[in-house]
């Protein structure tokens, strides 16, 4: 039974990683977007550019915290073991 607990374990933490990656590529794209906002040279543009800057660096943000949240989980839980 130890072993499948491991097994799911290093899953788990081996999801959490991949998504704190995926969600730092997707706070850094939305913060590029979001300086892009700056040389838009028309109204529409820079509302859009910044609109889809905004959601997408919220996004990243969101996945890069909850990945962190899940990992120091699975650390904690693993050191009280």
């Amino acid at each position: 039974m130890e072993v499948d607990t491991n097994i799911q374990k290093l899953e788990k933490l081996k999801n959490a990683e991949i998504n704190k990656a995926l969600g730092l590529f997707i706070l850094f794209f939305g913060l590029v977007i979001v300086v892009a906002t700056f040389f838009t040279t028309t109204f529409i543009g820079q509302m859009t550019n910044l609109a889809a800057g905004i959601v997408l660096t919220a996004i990243g943000a969101g996945m890069v915290i909850k990945a962190q949240m899940q990992i120091k989980k699975i650390n904690t839980t693993s050191q009280n073991e």
